[in-house]
Parts: structure tokens; C-alpha cells; sequence
């Protein structure tokens, strides 16, 4: 399928709150990996799309979760997000081996996250 859902992230305010009530609710798999001077959390499903959970990056800003898209070419596609009213709340960033992903605000309001893999 062309642009699927391919990672979901939790932003949150609480980090050790969100595991503890996530790993009881469902069935995933939780492992922290360092990211810099902070922990990022892998959420592993088994089937299905994964994704994980981060200290909230926007002081502030209260917990959501964050849906990403495939894109074939990150800054294509963002640059025509901007084009048709998004505003772009992070541009392009590299995540080191792994892909690129930008972050944007729909014109109705909601945030989406298109990701590039690395081949």
C-alpha cells in the first residue's frame, strides 16, 4: 500500500506513567534505547504497526500520540504539505540509520509525521 501508517509515537508529558499503564494494557513489548542524553522507548507489537514512546520534545505541550506516513522522498513530500496549507513544525531531520521524518500540522489541525526509510 502507498503511504501507510508506518509507526505511531507517543510524545508524553509522564514517561514511566505511559509505560507503566501501556505495558498493562496491552501485550507489547517495551525496550528502552539510548537516544542522545535521553531514553527513547520501542513499542513492538508483533503484527501490525509498532512504534514508541518519548518525554514530550514541546515543553508545554500536552501528551499525543503521533502518527507517521511512508513517503518516497521526505522533502518532496513535505514541501508540498506546505503547499497545500500545512504548517511544518519540525523540517527535515535525520534520524542517524534509520530514515528522515518532518513533522506537520494539517490545515484542520492535526499533526502527522511523514518518514523516508533509509534504504
Amino acid at each position: 500500500m502507498a503511504n501507510a501508517f508506518v509507526h505511531v509515537e507517543l510524545n508524553t508529558t509522564d514517561v514511566a506513567k505511559a509505560k507503566d499503564f501501556y505495558s498493562h494494557l496491552f501485550d507489547w513489548t517495551l525496550e528502552d534505547l539510548p537516544m542522545g542524553d535521553s531514553t527513547y522507548t520501542m513499542i513492538k507489537v508483533g503484527q501490525g504497526t509498532g512504534g514508541g514512546i518519548l518525554k514530550h520534545p514541546m515543553p508545554g505541550a500536552p501528551s499525543a500520540w503521533l502518527a507517521y506516513v511512508s513517503v518516497d522522498e521526505i522533502h518532496a513530500a513535505t514541501g508540498k504539505a506546505r503547499s497545500l496549507g500545512a504548517s511544518i513544525i519540525k523540517d527535515v531531520t535525520e534520524v542517524p540509520g534509520m530514515g528522515w521524518f518532518s513533522i506537520l500540522i494539517d490545515p484542520t489541525g492535526a499533526a502527522l509525521a511523514p518518514w523516508q526509510p533509509k534504504m
